[in-house]
């Protein structure tokens, strides 16, 4: 944070984030208030929504900072923060969710199902939950959490299955998307926030976390298709109608755009410059798309914004709490403290540091991606995922507690994974 502040701004800023995080856990009241009070439903359910929780705390956050100390201080302070990630997380999602990428994602997953020993509807469930999330060490987590989602949506989600299934998958997929994108060096948040600082290249990251993290995500998927196994025999899986698929021109141009945004992850003049283009290629060719979901990942965005202002001020504690620990206990700290806070801003926190012993970085990494699937905050495409998905939870949202639930298996899985292999 800016250091004209004095502690009374970081105690506000924690106080603040800790209501946000009450808020987060409370979604579910506030749609009951819009009931209670149709006259103000709007406002009610806005409020209900978990992607604004931390925009709105970390906007009342800049209005008391500006009454408090000024404008210069305030400004000087929300132009000290990093928004490249949500702009990026913005972006991905509108490029992967459109139609030209889903119809060839579908069409790869599909086939390698179908070489399988499995009935149709566990080979592709197994494939949602393994192949996409390890996908995402390759084209960003953003991108494979959206990816998997809106596959699972439509093969599954959208089928009369029970909340077991749903809730079970959604855990898996928060997880396995969490650990499946340290195959790499530039995929995962977190890993992201430290492999430049601290050497990690891809040799690294493959025998230091990839190969663990492959096991756990193909553990995590195989658990879960045999334990809803009797409801996953019977899902349909719809196949591609003939005629119906989008021209190959078509998808090497989305394709080829979806690279970019990727390679240029970390420059966002490049990639809202690429994303422009896009948006007009969409427009001049309407036939082979769908809507673009721009309502969706503008709400994951000002989500992922709303945490980086509010999280930007969580270092006078955060730093002290992690570097008081040793190689071993920071693992499992690390794994906690993800569930309230992005696993992203803990690398960031301990990247700053100087010293560290080789141990302790890799342990503190490997638990901030091992927890990043406990809520909805842990991890940044989390929220992405919720946002595609939960319209299809009784009352339209995921509730904290059976996320939390369904996440604690996977979650130890991974744990195993990356402490015993």
């Amino acid at each position: 944070m800016s250091p004209n502040f004095p502690h009374a701004a970081e105690l506000l800023a924690a106080t603040l984030f800790a209501l946000a995080l009450i808020h987060t856990f409370s979604t579910k009241y506030f749609h009951g208030l819009a009931q209670r009070y149709p006259g103000h439903s709007g406002v009610w359910h806005l409020l209900g929504e978990v992607e604004v929780v931390f925009g709105f705390w970390a906007m009342l956050l800049m209005v008391l900072l500006f009454g408090l100390y000024g404008q210069d201080q305030a400004l000087g302070y929300l132009e000290s923060r990093n928004f490249t990630e949500p702009m990026f997380v913005f972006v991905i999602m509108v490029v992967a969710a459109t139609r030209p990428i889903l119809d060839f994602a579908s069409r790869i997953v599909l086939r390698m199902a179908r070489l399988l020993p499995l009935p149709d509807g566990m080979a592709l469930y197994f494939m949602l939950l393994a192949f996409v999330p390890l996908l995402g060490s390759f084209i960003t987590e953003p991108a494979a959490m959206t990816l998997a989602a809106l596959m699972l949506r439509d093969a599954v989600f959208t089928q009369p299955v029970t909340n077991r299934l749903k809730y079970g998958t959604l855990g898996v997929l928060f997880v396995n998307v969490s650990i499946g994108g340290v195959l790499t060096p530039f995929a995962a948040p977190p890993v992201l926030m430290v492999a430049a600082k601290w050497g990690w290249d891809l040799p690294f990251m493959l025998t230091q976390f990839g190969w663990k993290a492959a096991v756990a995500v193909c553990f995590n998927a195989g658990a879960a298709m045999w334990l809803l196994r009797r409801e996953l025999k019977r899902l349909p899986v719809a196949q591609p109608e003939p005629g119906s698929h989008v021209p190959v021109t078509v998808v090497v141009i989305h394709l080829l755009f979806l690279a970019t945004v990727v390679l240029f992850a970390h420059h966002p003049v490049v990639f809202m410059g690429m994303f422009l283009f896009f948006l007009g290629y969409t427009a001049a060719y309407p036939r082979n798309q769908s809507p673009l979901i721009l309502r969706e990942a503008l709400l994951v965005a000002f989500f992922l914004a709303g945490l980086v202002v509010l999280g930007g001020m969580q270092q006078w504690w955060l730093q002290p709490l992690l570097m008081g620990l040793n190689a071993d206990t920071v693992y499992f700290a690390a794994t906690a403290l993800t569930a309230i806070t992005d696993n992203a801003a803990l690398t960031y926190l301990a990247s700053l540091v100087e010293g560290l012993s080789p141990d302790f970085k890799t342990a503190l990494v490997a638990g901030a991606v091992t927890g990043g699937g406990l809520t909805l905050i842990a991890n940044a495409p989390n929220p992405a995922g919720a946002t595609i998905l939960k319209e299809h939870f009784p009352e339209g949202a995921i509730h904290f507690f059976w996320l939390l639930v369904a996440a604690l298996p996977p979650t130890l899985v991974a744990m195993m994974a990356f402490r015993l292999l």
